[in-house]
């Protein structure tokens, strides 16, 4: 299987060219970490477009949890549920960085995507990327264990691939996002944080107290390791009945003719 860290880089994409075609159109966001972008319920009027930073969207159900459905990095759009018929917000984002963010209003980001090309190409792209990685992590969430699932997402976050360089996850991310996102709880992302942490798969810099996290390019191996030896495993043929099974249906028989013959 191919690893879902592992895909194709997106179509280049010039923000000083972004931003001059939809200058009249949208406007310019400067958020700093922390900041509430929209919340859970606002009116879906808008699409946006990072620019620099990470983005959080989190949605928080009726008794009051709170987990977070994706990290949204640089060169990605969010908030396009307003195309589709969305009148109301299904979740709320936030900048977990300090971020800059182009805010299109939704009538004025239809009249662009008809009307720039190059725009349209790139949201359409922008779309597909995110179907596709539902989709891997639904895959991940049903196949896969807590500790690959926790490896894929420190990999994505560090929005690495087969032939990219170890980069920093700044703000470090807290146990508990990764717990949420990984589908698992809190005490099990620290052990197989410390785990990883060991094996040298990760570092903080400055100590397990930084505000900064560098994951090695080893943990990528880890992983495609992982996948290999996973495909190699030859599955049990439907046909072929199982061991246990047999025996206990073995059992059953030898219980009957001892019963039919006193």
């Amino acid at each position: 299987m191919r690893s879902p860290v592992a895909g194709k880089k997106r179509p280049s994409f010039d923000p000083h060219h972004f931003l001059a075609a939809l200058r009249a159109r949208g406007r310019l966001l400067v958020c700093a970490k922390g900041d509430a972008i929209y919340a859970q319920g606002d009116a879906a009027d808008a699409i946006f477009f990072v620019q620099k930073g990470k983005v959080r969207i989190t949605v928080v159900s009726h008794d009051g949890k709170e987990r977070t459905l994706l990290l949204v990095s640089e060169g990605s759009f969010f908030g396009e549920g307003s195309l589709a018929g969305q009148t109301r917000r299904t979740g709320s984002a936030a900048a977990m960085t300090n971020c800059e963010l182009l805010r299109v209003d939704k009538a004025l980001m239809l009249e662009a995507l008809q009307r720039e090309r190059p725009l349209a190409n790139l949201f359409v792209a922008s779309l597909l990327a995110r179907n596709i990685r539902a989709e891997e992590d639904l895959v991940d969430l049903l196949f896969n264990s807590s500790e690959r699932r926790l490896a894929r997402v420190l990999l994505l976050l560090a929005q690495f691939s087969q032939d990219g360089v170890p980069q920093a996850v700044v703000p470090k991310i807290s146990q508990q996002t990764l717990a949420d996102m990984v589908g698992t709880t809190r005490s099990r992302v620290s052990f197989f944080m410390n785990r990883f942490r060991r094996m040298g798969f990760i570092q903080y810099a400055g100590g397990q107290n930084s505000t900064s996290l560098q994951v090695h390019r080893s943990l990528l191996s880890f992983v495609l390791h992982d996948s290999g030896a996973r495909a190699k495993r030859t599955p049990r043929s439907p046909l072929r009945e199982d061991p246990a099974e047999s025996r206990t249906r073995s059992g059953r028989k030898r219980r009957s003719t001892s019963d039919e013959n006193p």
